[in-house]
């Protein structure tokens, strides 16, 4: 089984889903999950787990996320974007500043509703379904945060009005949404025309990979060579080997004493968080230091693969 984390570039057209049963099909694995919803007409970086890597997908959809925008002026939809249902056709008597001034004022926490075309559930049912069967539900606003945003263009041409910005937003940030609420801020409306996802925590555009490419990768066998392991992605926590004796005891997923890592090591303990490796560099898991023990964060290992 392999194990690890692919960045895949989502291509138009596809869901998040079909690239996972797409690579199903390429690596001829079934365990594999992706780390946060892309819409079909949105392209861009979609870090995709595989094998143990999936016990990741909840850490990477947590992550920060950066996004490149053009939003649409004088027209709203029952989507948010140019796929859904014009509801109205505005006027834009707003300049470039004020379009610039509108943006920026949404820097910072904001409390957003989320659009009814989205996979939320409430009482079991997830939105979109509802909204397709012309079934409209109040929704909570939540608490999100913009990190940083930037009008990267502005295109105030005589058939539409558009402007292009870059985005870096906390977890469960709608951008079609951001669109919608710069748009009523305007007195114009507004909707998302394209979205390009163009990080996820490490994971850049450059570095991502169409299906296409991973299907000659495999092809070629050097598909391996562009799996990012498990352990990589905790950069910042200490590695420790544990003495093979304990082997037992850390492969049941056990607490382990710091005495029983190999001793030269014991420098490395006034961390908090640990990667934790048996004496034939398996990586185990994460654990967190609790006085003189070791206690499991989460599992990577697994004694069949």
């Amino acid at each position: 089984m392999i194990n690890g984390v692919i960045n895949v570039y989502k291509e138009k057209g596809f869901t998040s889903h079909d690239v996972v049963a797409k690579l199903r099909k390429l690596i001829h694995q079934k365990k594999i999950g992706h780390t946060g919803t892309l819409d079909p007409d949105a392209i861009g970086v979609l870090p995709v787990c595989l094998g143990h890597g999936t016990k990741l997908c909840d850490i990477l959809t947590d992550k920060d996320k950066v996004y490149e925008a053009v939003m649409l002026l004088g027209t709203t939809t029952d989507t948010q974007d140019i796929t859904g249902k014009v509801l109205t056709k505005n006027a834009v008597n707003v300049d470039e500043c004020q379009a610039v001034e509108a943006i920026e004022s949404f820097l910072g926490e904001y409390n957003q509703i989320p659009p009814m075309f989205s996979a939320l559930k409430i009482n079991g049912k997830k939105l979109y379904e509802l909204a397709r069967a012309g079934i409209e539900v109040e929704r909570q606003p939540r608490l999100v945060t913009i990190k940083s945003i930037n009008v990267n263009e502005i295109d105030f041409c005589e058939d539409e009005k558009t402007v292009t910005f870059t985005v870096e937003c906390t977890k469960g940030t709608y951008i079609r949404t951001l669109c919608q609420d710069i748009g009523e801020k305007l007195g114009c409306g507004a909707c998302m025309k394209s979205l390009k996802r163009t990080r996820v925590s490490k994971f850049q555009l450059n570095d991502s990979l169409t299906l296409g490419q991973i299907a000659e990768l495999v092809e070629k066998g050097n598909f391996l060579d562009h799996v990012i392991p498990v352990d990589e992605m905790f950069p910042n926590y200490k590695k420790v080997v544990i003495c093979a004796e304990y082997n037992k005891l850390l492969y049941n997923g056990n607490s382990i004493l710091v005495e029983y890592a190999k001793p030269n090591e014991h420098e490395l303990f006034d961390l908090e968080m640990v990667r934790i490796y048996d004496e034939d560099s398996a990586f185990i898991g994460i654990y967190r230091l609790e006085g003189n023990v070791f206690k499991s964060v989460k599992m990577f290992y697994d004694a069949e693969n």
